[in-house]
């Protein structure tokens, strides 16, 4: 990570949708580590939501901190496996208006490298909606972790070199 430390830090506005149909407010530990993580970083915390692995519900639940002026970005938790609840990706398309490639490849290269060959199996992604980001992980606690160390982290510091997500927020719904 390349942090100027000439640059000023601007704190941004997370949301944080735990996706399952089994994890409760007092086990979902992969939404614990997320959110200790994003206030550690110096961001504030919008709201935190639990929600069923259904792909409209989960739409639904995005649609709304979406259309919050004051929500930057929401970060997902579960969901992004290949079983037949898994429908985060889907809900996904329902919202957005750009898909961002790069994170889910960057995602899984990082994965590679600890879990070897089982990363293929990983559909972590991120878009663009309304112009807010939005970026899904898988559920457990490796995974987050990896999510929020390695890529987001970063790319959520708007003192990050050469470039970061902060720093297009502004012209993000330029037409």
């Amino acid at each position: 990570m390349a942090i100027d430390e000439t640059r000023e830090f601007v704190p941004i506005t997370i949301a944080l949708l735990t996706i399952s149909d089994t994890r409760t407010p007092e086990d979902d530990t992969s939404g614990d580590i997320l959110a200790k993580r994003i206030t550690d970083s110096g961001h504030r915390l919008a709201e935190r939501a639990i929600v069923r692995d259904d792909a409209e519900i989960i739409a639904d639940q995005l649609r709304e901190w979406i259309k919050n002026s004051d929500v930057d970005a929401v970060i997902t938790t579960g969901g992004t496996g290949l079983t037949g609840r898994d429908v985060t990706p889907e809900a996904l398309d329902l919202v957005k208006d750009k898909d961002i490639p790069g994170f889910g490849e960057l995602f899984r290269w990082i994965s590679f490298d600890l879990i070897g060959t089982s990363t293929i199996q990983s559909r972590a992604c991120a878009v663009l909606a309304g112009g807010t980001y939005i970026f899904a992980l898988p559920g457990s606690n490796g995974a987050v972790k990896d999510g929020w160390d390695r890529i987001l982290r970063e790319q959520l510091d708007s003192r990050n070199r050469p470039c970061n997500f902060v720093q297009l927020m502004p012209r993000l719904n330029e037409r």
